[in-house]
């Protein structure tokens, strides 16, 4: 974490008076703690899960603990400079709503809340903070009502439909498919205009629908930038 937040400060300095945010991030607590459990990436989490049904008492203390550690590391990387916050809960996809609502939107909305109310202790000015719920499109409704500036998308989802169940109010980020940056220049101008098309102008963050891939062409990401720019967001 030292060298994060080392990484934020001397950023921030370099970027001076640009009119470019910088966005600091952290994994949310069930996404942490079912890293910690699986020693890894799992196609079916089901090591972690099954903590969530054998050891229910357990994992809600072990979340908890998470939790603070998450409200600490976001609230030093806004002392350090971080211009904007996103909680990142990757493994959403993974649980039931049953689930997703007994152990993870509490500590959500714990995060957004308590990161919050502290900086303001500090003396510092709260940032928008960004929560992405990957694969949580069960929980979009859930997700407007805790405390979160803009809901993230991923690429499974219509935005039509997600700006329906979130409202007018919101402000949503998404959703290009990682892999569309693989596409020829012409097939992926085509996407982000599409793209851009059906979430509008209003109340919209252009971006990926998850993490970009180590392997993806730089070009590409030119062109998505240079397309995106010619849209009136």
């Amino acid at each position: 974490m030292k060298g994060t937040l080392q990484a934020i400060s001397e950023t921030r300095k370099l970027l001076g008076d640009k009119e470019v945010a910088l966005i600091g991030f952290s994994g949310a607590p069930w996404t942490l703690m079912s890293y910690m459990i699986e020693g890894g990436g799992s196609r079916t989490l089901s090591k972690a899960k099954s903590w969530l049904y054998r050891f229910p008492e357990e994992s809600i203390d072990f979340l908890k603990g998470l939790t603070e550690v998450v409200i600490n590391y976001l609230v030093e990387q806004i002392v350090q400079g971080a211009q904007m916050l996103q909680v990142f809960e990757s493994h959403a996809e993974h649980l039931s709503p049953n689930l997703f609502m007994k152990y993870c939107l509490p500590n959500l909305e714990l995060i957004a809340r308590k990161v919050r109310s502290t900086v303001l202790e500090l003396g510092y000015e709260p940032v928008p903070m960004i929560i992405f719920a990957k694969g949580g499109h069960f929980a979009l409704q859930q997700l407007v009502g805790i405390g979160y500036d803009v809901i993230g998308i991923d690429w499974t989802i219509d935005p039509q439909v997600a700006r329906k169940i979130v409202g007018e109010n919101i402000v949503l980020q998404g959703n290009l498919d990682p892999c569309a940056l693989y596409a020829p220049q012409e097939t992926l101008k085509s996407l982000v205009s599409e793209m851009v098309e059906r979430f509008g102008q209003d109340k919209y963050i252009c971006n990926l629908g998850h993490g970009i891939y180590p392997d993806a062409p730089i070009a590409a990401v030119e062109w998505l930038i240079a397309e995106v720019h010619k849209h009136k967001i």
